[in-house]
């Protein structure tokens, strides 16, 4: 069986050309839906994932190359090649100009075509690293990062835990014209506060204990390329406000070093909270956010665009299987009906843990409802045995948060010896922000000044 399992779309009027095609991928193992016209095709486009598009370019009403611009707008990362006369190349030319991948002169062999499918394919994976846009949402979604990508501006994306975030980064600088430049990623959530200012500018020999040689920070290795600042709203108060000026004075100086270094670098950065209320808490800067939120994209979750849970699946069941050994495994209809129905708390992440553990369940070349180990049912239901004890932890958790904040506040105003505007320096806080927690926090007894 093909270790390819999406269907290639082959468009073409000519009936016994359209027969002859078919039969050609039949032989070599291809699953296929063949049309006769370029209506029919993007009808057929909207409803289910292709690896290919094989169109020819003269037909009626709607040609090959009309057909191809449309392709572009709705799919921009499908390849499409197309199939023309000897008398046609001007028009497979602009054709190329308009975004085919290729173009096959007729008439041609069974295996020339049968290489070009496999050519462009092979090219389309590595191009779209996971990329898959069938809903209409994730379509718009990709259609803005695309317009986005051909700018340098700032991108802040939001979103869920694990819909995706660094896929729509990756997407954004592959289609950037920093796209031969270096995509260094940092994520501000997993490294220690006392690492996060080195890791971030670098530092030079001698900066601190163990600093045995100079290191340069992520910002250097992204030079004329994009740095992703993964869950940027972890990061501590007082960094914030050196992350600001790194982003306003486009240069970086070393922990330690004294000589600053200029940057070319384009900034994404990601959130899963709501940045807007973090700064209203106090927790994240203002200023800082404005530097960020040039161009926001909201990723939408995936149980918002339904209609790419099962290409994410068989994507990941092409990827996770070839892994595994355990190539041309497919899903049985009940175990799409299933996984449809999921709320998908964990999105996009959580449907790929869900694939691979079935395809270490399943022994055979299907995978059914009980490979998945899933209970479908809506999460209300779920809600009475697990809330007790989430909102119990949810609530010490924010308190721990206040409490150290409360001592972080408190202890940098005693260190600046109760100098206000000292401490607001140091914090990376407003004062009205400063003014409002130090009356919180006298009147719950915590401060007297």
């Amino acid at each position: 069986m093909s270790e390819h399992n999406l269907p290639i779309l082959v468009v073409e009027d000519d009936p016994s050309l359209r027969e002859a095609i078919g039969d050609t991928l039949e032989l070599a193992g291809r699953a296929y839906v063949a049309v006769d016209g370029g209506e029919q095709a993007l009808r057929v486009l909207g409803e289910k994932a292709f690896s290919i598009v094989v169109s020819d370019v003269r037909m009626m009403p709607m040609d090959g190359i009309t057909l191809l611009k449309e392709i572009r707008i709705r799919l921009p990362n499908l390849p499409v090649v197309l199939m023309t006369a000897y008398a046609e190349v001007e028009k497979a030319v602009d054709a190329m100009r308009s975004g085919a991948c290729d173009f096959l002169l007729k008439p041609f062999e069974p295996q020339a075509l049968l290489a070009h499918i496999n050519k462009y394919e092979l090219v389309a994976r590595e191009d779209s690293a996971g990329v898959i846009s069938i809903d209409p949402a994730s379509r718009d979604l990709f259609t803005m990062a695309q317009r986005v990508a051909q700018t340098d501006a700032t991108v802040l994306l939001t979103g869920e835990s694990g819909v995706g975030k660094e896929v729509v980064a990756r997407f954004i600088h592959r289609n950037s014209a920093r796209h031969a430049g270096p995509f260094v990623a940092i994520n501000c959530a997993a490294i220690p506060d006392s690492l996060l200012e080195a890791t971030l500018f670098g530092y030079e020999k001698g900066a601190f204990t163990g600093a045995q040689q100079a290191q340069a920070g992520k910002f250097e290795q992204a030079q004329d390329g994009t740095l992703l600042l993964d869950e940027v709203t972890e990061m501590p108060m007082g960094l914030q406000a050196k992350l600001l000026r790194v982003l306003q004075e486009r240069e970086v100086e070393r922990v330690g070093g004294k000589k600053p270094v200029a940057l070319n670098i384009r900034i994404v950065a990601t959130s899963n909270r709501d940045i807007a209320d973090a700064v209203a808490k106090g927790h994240f800067r203002e200023d800082l956010f404005y530097r960020l939120n040039v161009f926001p994209v909201a990723i939408p979750a995936l149980r918002q665009r339904p209609l790419d849970i099962l290409p994410i699946a068989r994507y990941f069941l092409v990827e996770h299987g070839g892994r595994f050994g355990r190539i041309g495994v497919r899903l049985s209809n009940t175990a799409e009906q299933v996984l449809v129905a999921h709320h998908w708390p964990g999105n996009v992440r959580e449907l790929e843990n869900v694939i691979q553990r079935a395809l270490i369940l399943s022994t055979g070349a299907t995978i059914d409802v009980e490979h998945l180990n899933l209970v479908s049912r809506p999460v209300v239901e779920q809600l009475p045995l697990a809330a007790p004890l989430a909102l119990k932890k949810k609530k010490k958790r924010a308190e721990n948060m206040k409490h150290l904040e409360r001592e972080h506040i408190l202890h940098t105003l005693a260190e600046a010896g109760g100098s206000r505007k000292l401490a607001i320096e140091r914090l990376g806080i407003s004062e009205r922000t400063l003014r409002y927690k130090l009356q919180q926090y006298r009147e719950e007894g915590f401060f007297n000044g």
